[in-house]
């Protein structure tokens, strides 16, 4: 019976799930085998402790997560793994095309080369190309031999490493051997780095679910995070044993030392990404992605704006749109120290959830595009007195022929005191102006969700989310609320349909927001949204208030547009109108920031954890203190 039983352990997907089904004089003799025959296979777990472990499943993904908090995790981040999966498995494609696309190019080149040039020699062919080992490091300077604008693909390292001269791009098959050729189409797997990787769980769902991906680095400067990711990454079988290493070492000193090698690196800290920016960006190969996530969003929401100054080099405001400006400093953050290399980035998704802001861009090396950074960047003026604010642009461009001048920008864009309401403006930023997202990604990544719908265990709040994200204007930063506004001047709001419309009756574009389910943005100016509300304030009267206030001041003033409240046809969005859920409640308690791994935990901490939770930890502490009491004596008694 025995033998047939430690059979079903070794052939068993998840021979730890067999645990609860055994009797303890099984079980104990069942652990003294395996210690005997596979030591490895349970990684310093005695049999004492195993009860401390419980099974996580997320995805294809299994961990085992000790019970006290030894490593962290967070149930919530579940949204984020997932939707970073679906950034991955897009940017796997869009790589290939790119790669795809930039061969034909070349086979194009090589074809028009001996027609055009067929009295010509390149004089670079008599120079002999060095072979470059497989393992050579880049000391960062990145060299193309043409540039490659991002909507054509950039060029991926899909040889050896070296840089080939244009003679060897544009060589003829007829001029190369079959294995030359395959080694110059084969695009190889990406390389992913998570650079701060805890249990292992977002690394091993990389390596089992997106088909194309070589290699998973997962760093930890824990050494108990760094066990926990070995232990799991045998846990998950050969394919995880295979893809994922797990090493102890500091994020920042490893990203240094690997420039250029990475396709796609992953910051998930706990708190601020800021320390670990600068080594980022340089780690990324050229056109790779750079996924970030705060969670530090009392400091990125205005809570305390001089760390947040300190941290990202911007001063964030307190409206209602702080949370959207929340994702607008972290962009311009990343982008500030992508510039110092010469390198740019491309935002593809820019995500507000749950309790932290989630990025994901593409980084390219240029020094002529990097002069477009002033261009992408704006001050916020924000009026203390209404829901008013202005942006300001830091630089400006002229173009004249093929030629282009870059300029500080024009200012100041408002006056002293508020045009709307007299009172004075706060200003903030810089932050990034341009779009946070590449629509055409949003709709691929949202398509591909919804036909693996089963592969995302947190598949309605991500579709939810890229759904909202699909139908928001692009080219417009910031956004107003519409509560704030009927607040301002203290009269009753008009349903949403009927401000939408009127903006639109009135010759501008509105959507939603991801970030807020009642924000809305619109390219009208602020003088277009008060006109507005003061035709519906004319048909819906408000109270006498005293004169001084921002509401009063504002109402004082006769409107020049007459609103026009019918409804519009596109009042409503396309996901508005099929009735798709796009905002969804927390789908249990106790869903947000959980607490840092290593500190203990008290009765304080239920309203992170929840209170079964937290009373199982402390009633699993009590019954185990008196094994570690030592037990008192008359030696120890003092008088």
């Amino acid at each position: 019976m025995l033998s047939s039983k430690f059979h079903l352990y070794r052939t068993s997907r998840n021979p730890f799930s067999l645990f609860n089904s055994y009797s303890s004089s099984f079980f104990t003799t069942l652990i003294h085998q395996l210690q005997l025959n596979h030591p490895s296979l349970l990684n310093n777990i005695t049999m004492t402790d195993l009860s401390d472990y419980k099974i996580i499943k997320e995805g294809e993904a299994e961990i085992l997560m000790h019970a006290k908090n030894e490593v962290f995790y967070n149930k919530a981040q579940v949204n984020n793994r997932d939707i970073s999966i679906a950034v991955l498995r897009a940017f796997i494609s869009k790589r290939k095309e790119e790669h795809e696309a930039l061969l034909s190019k070349r086979r194009k080149g090589a074809h028009r080369a001996p027609e055009n040039n067929s009295s010509e020699s390149v004089t670079e062919e008599e120079v002999p190309q060095k072979t470059v080992p497989e393992d050579h490091k880049s000391n960062g300077e990145h060299k193309v031999e043409e540039e490659i604008s991002p909507e054509e693909g950039e060029p991926f390292s899909t040889t050896e490493g070296s840089v080939k001269t244009t003679d060897e791009s544009n060589a003829t098959e007829e001029q190369l051997n079959p294995a030359e050729v395959k080694v110059k189409r084969e695009l190889k797997p990406a390389r992913v780095l998570e650079a701060l990787s805890a249990s292992g769980l977002r690394a091993l769902r990389y390596a089992r679910e997106v088909e194309g991906i070589g290699q998973v680095v997962a760093l930890d400067n824990d050494s108990a995070s760094v066990e926990a990711c070995r232990r799991n990454i045998k846990f998950n079988g050969s394919v995880a044993v295979s893809k994922v290493e797990s090493h102890l070492a500091d994020a920042r000193v490893y990203m240094l030392t690997h420039p250029n090698e990475f396709d796609m690196v992953d910051l998930d800290p706990y708190g601020s990404p800021s320390v670990f920016l600068d080594s980022a960006v340089q780690s990324v190969v050229d056109g790779g992605m750079l996924m970030c996530t705060a969670t530090d969003m009392a400091v990125l929401c205005g809570g305390n704006g001089e760390v947040c100054y300190s941290k990202y080099g911007s001063y964030p405001l307190r409206g209602k749109y702080c949370h959207e400006m929340a994702l607008r400093i972290l962009l311009a953050s990343i982008e500030s120290h992508a510039n110092r290399y010469k390198r740019y980035i491309v935002p593809v998704l820019s995500v507000q959830m749950d309790f932290y802001v989630r990025v994901f861009v593409r980084i390219y090396t240029s020094a002529s595009a990097m002069k477009n950074t002033p261009l992408k960047l704006s001050y916020v003026y924000q009026c203390t007195g209404c829901d008013s604010f202005h942006l300001q642009p830091i630089g400006r461009s002229i173009s004249k022929n093929t030629s282009v001048r870059y300029l500080p920008g024009y200012g100041p864009v408002v006056p002293q005191e508020c045009t709307d309401c007299g009172k004075k403006f706060n200003m903030g930023g810089p932050i990034w102006s341009a779009p946070i997202h590449d629509q055409e990604w949003v709709a691929s990544m949202l398509a591909d969700v919804k036909s693996m719908k089963a592969r995302y265990p947190a598949y309605e709040r991500i579709s939810a989310v890229l759904t909202t994200i699909s139908e928001e204007l692009p080219d417009v930063p910031l956004f107003l609320s519409l509560h704030n506004l009927c607040a301002t001047l203290k009269c009753t709001s008009p349903s949403a349909i009927m401000f939408r419309s009127a903006v639109i009756n009135a010759g501008y574009r509105i959507s939603g927001t991801h970030v807020n389910p009642l924000g809305l943005k619109s390219d009208a100016p602020m003088d277009v949204i008060w006109d507005i509300m003061r035709c519906w304030v004319k048909t819906h009267p408000v109270k006498a208030q005293t004169e001084d206030l921002p509401g009063s001041v504002i109402l004082a003033k006769e409107p020049v547009l007459q609103a026009n409240f019918t409804r519009a046809v596109a009042s409503l969005s396309k996901a508005q109108a099929k009735k798709v859920a796009r905002f969804l409640p927390n789908p249990e308690r106790h869903w947000g920031p959980k607490l840092r791994a290593g500190r203990t935990i008290t009765s304080k901490h239920v309203s992170l954890l929840g209170e079964a939770a937290v009373n199982g930890v402390l009633n699993r502490e009590d019954n185990e203190e008196p094994k570690n009491k030592k037990p008192k004596t008359d030696d120890n008694v003092t008088s």
